[in-house]
């Protein structure tokens, strides 16, 4: 079974964020342990694991994302992984639609390699900042939207971007403040950069300490920054130490993501699945 690694809202290696993706050559996914057991194996943000599905159907595969703790019911960047792979291998050109935890996401492959995802546009609803959060985080929020069923995070602003980039959470009391994570965020600097807005994410509650690029984050944080900006299309830079860009466009309930994808390692899983 071909196992790779792909680095995921980039255009070159080591950057972005990897994750591992199994194209599986079976109408169903092996059972849950199985699939846990390589996630944590390959010990990265998110594995994906694909299956073909009959044609004729609302989506042409099937798709699951597990980080090395627990499944995760939506991830972008292990779908634009995926896509990028399926295009590479010639098992899929054009629009490629998933069938997901989190409903029918469909993925663009365009002449240039990039990748466009079709994702739900989070609903995000004030909240009165959490008590300890300030003080987990190491800086004053000053504005906190939960972000809805799907992604279950905190999206917290912050006071510049300088703020974010400094960031040295406590990870641990961060699990006390919130259902999977936070999203910290704030206006970039200077735009004339390349990027409207600079974000990060901490994860620990599901095994990752701090996710390089988190594309469903973005689904979060471009109604956020358009609503602030009056914009709907806009360029996030997520400040890890990977570091990446994901474009994003508002589609009313929709949130399209663009990001390059480069694959790293193509190897052979030794374990029969």
């Amino acid at each position: 079974m071909r196992i790779r690694i792909v680095d995921a809202f980039t255009d070159r290696p080591f950057t972005g964020n990897p994750a591992g993706v199994l194209v599986l050559d079976s109408d169903g996914f092996p059972d849950d342990d199985r699939l846990q057991r390589i996630a944590m194996e390959l010990n990265l943000s998110e594995t994906a694991f694909a299956h073909p599905l009959p044609p004729g159907g609302e989506a042409d595969w099937a798709l699951r994302w597990f980080t090395p703790a627990t499944e995760v019911d939506m991830c972008g960047h292990a779908t634009l992984a995926t896509a990028h792979v399926l295009h590479t291998t010639g098992a899929a050109s054009g629009t490629v639609r998933f069938s997901a935890r989190c409903g029918i996401l469909a993925a663009t492959i365009h002449p240039d390699g990039t990748v466009t995802l079709d994702f739900p546009t989070a609903p995000l609803t004030p909240e009165p900042v959490p008590a300890g959060l300030a003080a987990a985080l190491g800086a004053e929020p000053l504005s906190v939207h939960d972000t809805g069923p799907h992604i279950g995070d905190l999206l917290v602003e912050v006071s510049d971007e300088a703020t974010v980039r400094a960031l040295v959470p406590d990870l641990a009391a961060l699990t006390e403040v919130s259902r999977r994570g936070v999203i910290v965020t704030a206006a970039a600097a200077d735009p004339s950069l390349g990027h409207d807005y600079v974000s990060r994410c901490f994860f620990p509650r599901v095994g990752i300490d701090e996710d390089p690029v988190t594309g469903s984050a973005h689904t979060a944080l471009a109604p956020f920054w358009s609503a602030r900006f009056g914009r709907d299309e806009l360029t996030g830079l997520q400040a890890s130490a990977r570091s990446g860009l994901v474009r994003t466009a508002l589609r009313g309930d929709r949130t399209l993501l663009t990001g390059g994808a480069v694959t790293v390692i193509d190897g052979e899983l030794l374990t029969a699945l």
